[in-house]
């Protein structure tokens, strides 16, 4: 089976070395021939261009591009391929994205691989990216089996843990454990750095440890992933953040009102809840 990735930085640098030390024969397909001769140099694919005639030769191709460039790039590249093609992606938001696609092309099914990096170049693409990490496929009714069927052994040939679900499932339930983290983490760090009192500001920045830095990790990412989060999932977010606002108004009710015994019990409640989430 040939494969074929367009995009070549982190998510699809990380599917061509995964799926290369797997045996298959991967392709790849980006803007700038550097990238392609990186990729090619790095054993990231074994063959790489800059034209999309190349994809003529896949039976998979994953785009791997940002979100906003999902639809676009599928536009793009299907007269290059053969009709029995199996198209995917690896975008955070699925619902716009599956309906823009499925219509154009009867054998794709979206996916969403949740693993990643701060940094999200070619060079930091690593083989063991998606090993144990949720890899997520939303077919619809309309979605051939055969596509559904093929991505999966992909996905569990990578070492992911498999999850089937509808698109618009996916996308609220990616906005609570993961668009809502960016915005909530970005208004932490925005809080601080507004601080008025400059002495406070700078023993802030000194005092900053191992906390800190978790629950701001993910405010202090790709900007531009933040916005398309927020672009194409919004009515998921909002919906989130609306129900985080809610949260938070009860607890600093709690907190005015000196009530410590009902901190005390959502703080413990908070803590048993956590790990249902993370293990």
């Amino acid at each position: 089976m040939r494969l074929a990735m367009v995009g070549l930085g982190l998510i699809g640098g990380s599917l061509g070395l995964g799926l290369r030390r797997r045996g298959f024969r991967v392709l790849g397909i980006a803007r700038k021939r550097e990238t392609c001769d990186r990729a090619i140099a790095q054993g990231v694919v074994d063959q790489a261009s800059q034209d999309p005639r190349l994809l003529g030769e896949a039976d998979v191709v994953f785009i791997c591009t940002p979100i906003a460039a999902i639809v676009p790039t599928a536009q793009s590249i299907l007269p290059f391929l053969q009709p029995n093609t199996v198209l995917t992606d690896v975008g955070s938001v699925k619902a716009s994205v599956v309906s823009s696609i499925q219509p154009l092309w009867p054998h794709f099914i979206g996916g969403h691989p949740m693993a990643g990096k701060a940094e999200s170049s070619l060079d930091c693409a690593e083989a063991s990216l998606f090993q144990d990490a949720p890899y997520v496929l939303t077919p619809t009714p309309a979605t051939s089996e055969q596509a559904v069927s093929i991505v999966a052994e992909l996905v569990q040939f990578l070492g992911a843990k498999l999850y089937v679900c509808d698109p618009l499932a996916h996308d609220r339930a990616v906005a609570l454990i993961s668009h809502l983290p960016v915005m909530i983490s970005a208004s932490l760090i925005s809080t601080c750095s507004q601080t008025p009192e400059s002495e406070i500001r700078q023993l802030s920045q000194n005092l900053a440890s191992s906390g800190f830095r978790d629950t701001s990790r993910v405010g202090g990412g790709n900007p531009e992933l933040g916005v398309m989060m927020a672009q194409y999932n919004q009515a998921a977010l909002l919906e989130g953040l609306y129900r985080y606002q809610s949260q938070l108004q009860q607890v600093i009710g709690l907190i005015e009102d000196q009530d410590w015994a009902k901190l005390g019990q959502f703080l413990e409640n908070s803590r048993g809840d956590r790990s249902r989430f993370v293990s």
